[in-house]
């Protein structure tokens, strides 16, 4: 499990659990989460500390155990009920790993559990663990010495091909929220769009497994993606903040038989623009690229594992929302790549804007190379709307052809098992009557001169501005041409400041469609 990709230096397993394994391989803790499955040679410390301290299958302590001789880190689950789900077992897992730093570990060891409950607790604690170590991007480079939270770290299982198994998913999947931290992390100068097609340059893919492509000449982005350059316009002036369409394409040995496109929102910073945001909420905007960095990272995730018989395609729409003399206003009518004239209402919906024009010419791929199976998707962190109604749940919108083949569910019962959780949204007629065009001229109304927050179905109904603005309504169920789409708004799911970046919503979607 060793790489550049994962959060220390060696990632080594363990199938058995003893004082003279623990010396041979210098591991200096052992991390305990669930105190129903503590190995026989840890029972006795364990009583004595349970019969002295009637806290401690509730709270995170650190005692010595003699028999092993080294510390032991105890982070217990504690007691689950009806409503907990799995992710009770990466943030314990993580907080054992916090618990071990501030312990001086330099060498822990993680006792992977297993539950009836939850049949990916032990995968799910993996990853916990591994997130807890996650050493921000620049960080890494301004002070290497810091690189590494740990020097190794292990994992003990008693049945070695079910550890092999764990670790090699596990390895795949943080490898791609790793990219995807270091992408949506970064601030808005060092994951400027051009300083994010570098990194994507620096050895991030194997060229020989995922192709790379960039759009950023200004006069291309003109003609063919208006709406992501009237976005772009404010800071096409500065070369630093110029925006890029960032294209990364799979394609297995195997012919397809399944297509999956995702676009993602890559605004590295968001003013507001013209409609500005006021009231000190412009903090963290630079978060506002999580979208496509959770693109980046799914396709990582493919990269990793290289499923056969699937054809993939990542779309990063990484553009600045500035402020200045060139930045489009509200009152603009602009026509979209497929040709709907699209009145601004609120340059502070800038993300359906961005990603509109790359969907639409991923639809018009479609349907001229006859991709077998497609689907859609828009992956952004939309609108403050969805963290009102969800929280830090994504939430997954489908369309007619997507819906009846029951996908949301499938995303939600998926995320559900490995902790990456979905709501499910339905898009109305309503959604799409909010977005018909109200003067003459134009075709569709981009917005309301309100927040999200304050508007009735606010996440809903940029879904809808999005079909509308590609063109993508008139791929319905009952049309000559269905196609599926599917979007996910990650707002209350993607992470915010102080945290890392989540990775959401790769997980869930990896399970879904990759067959892991």
């Amino acid at each position: 499990m060793n790489g550049r990709f994962l959060p220390c230096k060696a990632v080594l397993p363990v199938t058995s659990l003893n004082r003279s394994f623990l010396k041979d391989n210098n591991y200096d803790t052992v991390c305990v989460i669930d105190g129903s499955q503590v190995p026989e040679e840890l029972q006795p410390c364990f009583a004595v500390c349970k019969d002295v301290d009637a806290a401690f299958d509730n709270e995170v302590c650190c005692f010595k155990s003699n028999v092993l001789d080294c510390r032991i880190v105890y982070a217990p689950i504690g007691k689950l009920t009806d409503f907990d789900d799995v992710r009770r077992y990466a943030e314990a897992a993580g907080r054992a790993f916090a618990r071990a730093i501030k312990a001086g570990a330099k060498q822990p060891l993680l006792l992977i559990p297993s539950s009836k409950d939850f049949v990916e607790a032990d995968l799910v604690a993996v990853l916990g663990a591994l997130a807890e170590l996650y050493v921000p991007l620049q960080l890494r480079e301004d002070v290497p010495s810091k690189t590494y939270r740990f020097e190794q770290i292990g994992f003990y299982c008693s049945e070695n091909n079910k550890l092999t198994s764990i670790l090699k998913e596990a390895a795949a999947l943080e490898a791609g929220r790793f990219v995807a931290r270091d992408i949506g992390g970064g601030d808005p100068e060092r994951m400027s769009p051009p300083k994010v097609e570098q990194y994507l340059e620096n050895g991030v893919f194997d060229s020989n497994v995922i192709f790379r492509s960039v759009v950023s000449n200004e006069t291309i982005l003109l003609r063919d993606y208006p709406l992501f350059a009237a976005v772009n316009r404010a800071a096409a002036s500065v070369p630093r903040h110029q925006g890029r369409l960032i294209f990364l394409e799979y394609k297995s040995n195997s012919p397809p038989k399944k297509t999956l496109i995702l676009v993602g929102k890559g605004v590295t910073y968001d003013t507001g623009g013209a409609d500005i945001k006021a009231g000190g909420v412009m903090a963290g905007m630079s978060r506002d690229k999580c979208g496509a960095a959770a693109v980046a990272g799914f396709m990582k995730v493919v990269e990793q594992m290289q499923p056969q018989g699937v054809h993939v395609i990542g779309v990063l729409c990484m553009v600045r929302n500035s402020i200045g003399e060139e930045c489009y206003v509200s009152d603009e009518i602009i026509t979209s790549r497929a040709g709907v004239r699209v009145r601004v209402g609120n340059t502070d919906a800038e993300g359906r804007m961005a990603m509109a024009d790359a969907l639409c010419q991923m639809k018009e791929r479609v349907i001229a190379e006859n991709m077998p199976n497609a689907h859609l998707f828009t992956i952004a962190t939309l609108t403050g709307h969805a963290v009102l109604a969800v929280g830090n749940h994504s939430i997954v919108m489908d369309n007619g052809p997507a819906r009846a083949t029951g996908h949301g569910q499938r995303l939600q019962e998926e995320g559900e098992k490995i902790g990456d959780p979905f709501e499910i949204s339905i898009l109305r007629k309503e959604d799409f009557d909010f977005h018909a065009g109200e003067c003459y001229g134009e075709d569709v109304l981009q917005a309301n001169n309100l927040p999200s927050s304050k508007t009735v179905r606010g996440h809903q109904s940029p879904a809808a501005f999005i079909m509308l603005a590609t063109g993508l309504d008139k791929h319905g169920l009952k049309s000559e041409c269905p196609l599926k789409y599917s979007h996910l708004d990650i707002a209350g799911s993607s992470g915010n400041l102080p945290d890392p970046p989540t990775g959401s919503p790769i997980l869930a979607l990896a399970r879904t469609h990759l067959h892991i």
